[in-house]
This record gives structure tokens, C-alpha cells and sequence, in this order.
């Protein structure tokens, strides 16, 4: 924050990066491009455990909580509106894409996570997932699919601070500060005390199956607004294709070349 309260002009400070210059160069396509220091250079140091590497194997049955903030009427646009241009969507996609932080919830769910992980390996969690754009509609078949498995969903199990979204938008919302955890039959009791100790919202939503197929049930409508194999979502991509080619800018004319215009032959 020092650094950024001076726009980055710090003198006697030490600067790994080398984010103190700035550079412009035309290039060969007439265009001028360069890169100027930024006001505030952010980074983060972590650490993880060694057996919390690498995701534990769900097997079926296994619980699936969402931990953390509820549905809202939020992040609909998600990753395709920040992408868009200004004033190039529509005026109810904008107001869908507005989200709203919770850090109280955030730190509570962190608080409930860090319990866990307290426990060694009577650790509760099997699997975690942030819940990004997309909302469940992603991280939920995600965490299964991870594991090769499918999954058996309540859409009315899901925390909803708004009653009257459609099925589609309490499964697709990009609400803040959630979390999808996979945890294990024998220690979920434990973990739910660990919740409501830390005041935590969470639910279960479903379980994990060996059947490789994503179902999503609605006890309102008694109807499955999502019912598919999960091939289908996590079929093979197109792999994209990067053609790379190197122009050198401004390089020097070879040596005697425009002689001969400059002595008028």
C-alpha cells in the first residue's frame, strides 16, 4: 500500500520485479505498444500440507456440502460479462453480473476449513472446490467428475436468499463466499458441529455415485432440471490452436543498402 499511495515512485526500496521502468516501442505493424508501471504490484506465499495435495477418492455416498454465503440473484453474467466490453450488454445482464462481498462469511467459512484441516487425518474433507462464475452449475459436477464419479442433487437443499429465482438461476449464480466440499459419511456429524460452532452456513446437497451421471432433482416443480450424463459436460474439448510468428522491429538495413538512392542512381 506504500508503494501504491506513490504510484510506484519509491526510491531505496527493493524492486524484484523490475516494474519500475516503463518501455514504448512501434512496431512492425505501425502500432506503438509498451508497458507502464503499475500503481500496486500484488502477491501472495502459501503453503499446503502434503497429504491435502491431491484430492482423496470419494467413494459413493459421499456427502456434498456448500459451505458459505447463499444463492443470490448475482453473478449470472459471470465470466462471459466481465469479458465484455463497457456498455456493450444488455441493462438486466449487467444488473446480474453486480456482486456483493461478505467478508464476515468468508472468514467463517475459512475459520471451519482451518478446523478441519486441524484434525490431521481425522480431517473431514475429502475435496474442495471454490465456486467461481458458473456458480454450482460448475463446481458441483466438477468435485465429482474429479473423483470419476456422478452425483444425486437437491436444487432445494441449496442455501437461496431468494425464493422466487428460477431453477436456473439458483443453480447457475455466482452468490460469494461459497465453497463445494466433499466429505466423508464418518465424519461429517463432526463436521457440522465445526459449523455451527463457527456460525457457518452449510448444507448438504447431495452425495456422490458411482454412476457416472449428474442428476439434479427439484422437489417444488417434482421434476429433474438436470438429468445428463456426465460425458456430456466433460466430454474431449477442441484443443485450441496457437500460431505463433516473431517479427523483429526497427532491425538495421544491411550495410551499403540505400547507398544508391542517396547518390541519386
Amino acid at each position: 500500500p506504500i508503494g501504491a499511495a506513490a504510484f510506484n515512485n519509491e526510491f531505496g526500496r527493493p524492486n524484484l520485479a523490475g516494474y519500475f521502468r516503463t518501455f514504448e516501442e512501434n512496431g512492425p505493424d505501425g502500432q506503438r505498444r509498451g508497458y507502464h508501471k503499475p500503481i500496486m504490484i500484488a502477491g501472495g506465499l502459501g503453503n499446503i500440507r502434503e497429504p491435502h495435495v491431491h484430492k482423496a477418492e470419494l467413494p459413493p455416498g459421499t456427502a456434498i456440502v456448500v459451505l458459505g454465503g447463499p444463492a443470490m440473484l448475482i453473478g449470472l453474467g459471470g465470466g462471459g460479462a466481465s469479458s465484455m466490453a463497457t456498455g456493450s450488454s444488455h441493462e438486466d445482464l449487467d444488473f446480474a453480473s453486480v456482486q456483493r462481498g461478505n467478508p464476515e462469511i468468508q472468514r467463517r467459512a475459512q475459520e471451519v476449513i482451518d478446523r478441519c484441516v486441524a484434525l490431521g487425518d481425522a480431517n473431514p474433507i475429502l475435496s474442495i472446490h471454490d465456486v467461481g462464475a458458473g456458480g454450482l452449475s460448475n463446481a458441483v459436477p466438477e468435485i465429482v467428475h474429479g473423483a470419476d464419479r456422478g452425483g444425486c442433487f437437491e436444487l432445494r437443499e441449496v442455501p437461496n436468499d431468494d425464493p422466487g429465482m428460477s431453477p436456473m438461476q439458483i443453480w447457475c449464480n455466482e452468490a460469494q463466499e461459497r465453497y463445494v466440499l466433499a466429505i466423508a459419511v464418518e465424519g461429517l456429524e463432526t463436521f457440522k458441529k465445526l459449523c455451527e460452532r463457527e456460525r457457518c452456513p452449510y448444507a448438504v446437497i447431495g452425495i456422490a455415485t458411482a454412476e457416472p451421471e449428474l442428476r439434479v432433482a427439484d422437489r417444488q416443480f417434482a421434476n429433474r432440471p438436470v438429468d445428463l450424463p456426465m460425458s456430456v459436460l466433460f466430454g474431449k474439448p477442441p484443443k485450441m490452436l496457437r500460431d505463433v510468428g516473431h517479427e523483429t522491429a526497427n532491425s538495421p538495413r544491411p550495410v551499403g543498402e540505400g547507398l544508391g538512392e542517396r547518390a541519386g542512381i
